[in-house]
């Protein structure tokens, strides 16, 4: 009897060719099209010449802050995430598990919830800098949380979660033999740290060094709250769009994604490069128990102080969403509180609606990302056909995409009739916070599904087909459910990252479908920050629910890496 060949164990000829077309389909006119009309409208050498003609113009200016703070960013997460992975290896003290679980607090949270956070504490308003003048009785307060220093700070607490998940992987592996001989050499842990565990963190470091730089480049809604009147290539693409000059826009996000696709394109090169592995096998070394007094006094204040910094931004989001509109000027502290910030998110139609639209609008392009991301895997995975690969690395382009390009993408391409639109133009239509939503999410159900499909054994399927099953049949009742983990994991990412999302929806809204989003930044300019935060918690409980069934679903994928 002749075994059937792995294709064809997946798919008829017919189908996969079919299933080839419709991915091509939507990656070229969706993700590839729009993005050579944008390089169509703004690649002119006479545009790039006059746009950054002088060392003092503002897209210059743009281009140097954007650089500066995202290699400060990379330096400022590089050492807290990684001292936080070394500590929690090496170590064993107090609350130890739970500082571990809090570590990764800042990637639960929506960029513009984070930065409302560090406004509302920071601020020149904030509650800090108002406290510390109230408590040394100061004519100015200390501080003001501006500027590009606050653009940095924000952008570290968001983004060394990166630096924290990779290295405490690789410390996994470290091997402990090489660990104990450094020490019965009579090494001490600062040179065993640097000989011996810093080498074996090289590759981590040098990824999550790439996958930062980039997500910083691409940063929009700390610049945009934080800034002030410094320039970065963000704000220059959202000003000109603004200002009616989608050309210049055009130009500048050419510019800005062709950085971010080089450092996309570095770190695919690093994921499928052979990972540096030590030369024996043992076992990872066990975390030391702290003996003295004053070392665990010393790492009880560090943990403490950890658990400040991570949950205080939070606290203060809860808080202010009790604050009655109107009674929190000047104070320190808000000085009435009401539920009605949170009654009225349900009681009152026009309150409610943004989170409608929000919910229908992640609802629908989750939907497109599932159907999409499993048919696409499936075909790249398990298919014979050519130009996989290409097929592959468009897939992924989207990552390298920022928020404000893919928005202006959509804007230049689908402002007039076209087949991809049906014969609709989308442009202040419901449908373009859902298209970008979709598009800006294809990795993520993609990639989970990949991942999910590359560990499954053929052999499950041959033995379907041997027991007389058709294609069909294993397909849906052997395959879907071995890999539903992975597709469940990545499309409550996507789902969550949908419903959080700032950076495309404030250049593509209109009043009928404005999101959460949106909303809160339009109630924060309205001085209502009871309400501005309330919006905010309530994605906050969403995106920690998801977040728990993500942790507690067997299936694994990548964090999101949506960016501040």
């Amino acid at each position: 009897m002749i075994q059937p060949t792995r294709q064809s164990l997946w798919f008829s000829p017919t189908v996969a060719w079919v299933l080839f077309g419709v991915v091509i389909v939507v990656l070229g006119g969706y993700v590839v099209y729009p993005s050579l009309q944008l390089l169509s409208e703004g690649f002119k050498i006479s545009a790039i010449a006059e746009l950054f003609s002088s060392v003092r113009s503002a897209n210059v200016r743009a281009l140097s802050n954007s650089v500066w703070i995202s290699l400060w960013t990379v330096m400022g997460s590089a050492v807290v995430g990684t001292s936080l992975a070394y500590l929690f290896f090496r170590f064993e003290f107090r609350f130890k598990k739970l500082l571990m679980g809090l570590a990764a607090l800042p990637l639960a949270l929506p960029p513009l919830v984070g930065v409302l956070a560090f406004l509302f504490l920071y601020g020149e308003s904030g509650i800090l800098p108002r406290s510390i003048q109230l408590l040394f009785n100061l004519e100015t307060i200390p501080f003001s949380f501006n500027g590009l220093w606050a653009v940095l700070t924000v952008h570290v607490y968001s983004m060394y979660v990166f630096f924290y998940l990779f290295c405490s992987a690789s410390l996994r592996n470290v091997d402990r033999s090489l660990v104990e001989a450094s020490y019965d050499t009579g090494a001490g842990q600062v040179r065993t740290f640097f000989q011996i565990i810093l080498p074996q963190l090289r590759g981590a470091i040098v990824s999550s060094s790439l996958l930062v730089f980039m997500i910083s480049m691409a940063s929009f809604t700390a610049p945009l709250l934080f800034a002030g009147s410094k320039n970065f290539l963000t704000l220059q693409i959202y000003n000109y769009k603004t200002n009616g000059n989608l050309e210049a826009a055009a130009t500048i996000s050419i510019i800005l994604t062709a950085i971010c696709l080089i450092f996309l394109i570095l770190i695919e090169f690093r994921s499928r490069s052979k990972p540096s592995t030590t030369a024996s096998k043992g076992a990872a070394p066990l975390a030391v128990p702290i003996q003295s007094g004053w070392g665990r006094f010393l790492a009880l204040t560090v943990g403490m102080v950890l658990l400040t910094l991570l949950l205080l931004p939070i606290a203060t989001i809860v808080l202010i969403s009790f604050v009655k509109e109107g009674s929190w000027t000047y104070q320190v502290f808000p000085q009435e509180y009401t539920w009605a910030n949170y009654a009225n998110l349900v009681s009152q139609s026009d309150v409610f609606e943004p989170i409608i639209n929000s919910l229908q609008m992640a609802a629908i392009a989750t939907t497109g990302n599932i159907l999409f991301g499993v048919m696409a895997a499936l075909v790249l995975a398990k298919g014979r056909l050519p130009g996989r690969g290409v097929l592959r690395g468009l897939a992924i382009l989207p990552f390298a995409i920022p928020g404000t390009v893919i928005a202006l993408n959509l804007i230049v391409t689908f402002n007039q009739p076209s087949a991809l639109t049906l014969g609709n133009v989308l442009v202040g239509s419901f449908w373009m916070l859902p298209l970008a939503y979709f598009i800006r999410h294809i990795p993520l159900v993609f990639r989970s599904t990949l991942a999910a499909l590359e560990s499954y054994d053929d052999r499950m399927s041959e033995a379907s087909t041997d027991l007389g099953a058709s294609r069909l049949q294993t397909l849906r009742r052997v395959v879907l459910p071995s890999i539903a983990p992975g597709i469940t994991a990545g499309a409550l990412l996507t789902f969550v990252t949908a419903l959080g999302e700032f950076v495309s929806s404030i250049m593509l809204y209109v009043f009928q479908n404005r999101p959460i989003s949106v909303e809160i930044l339009s109630q924060l300019r309205l001085y209502d920050f009871g309400a501005a935060a309330a919006y905010s918690v309530f994605l906050m409980f969403l995106i920690g629910l998801s977040t728990l069934v993500i942790r507690r679903s067997p299936g694994k994928t990548q964090p999101s890496v949506a960016p501040v």
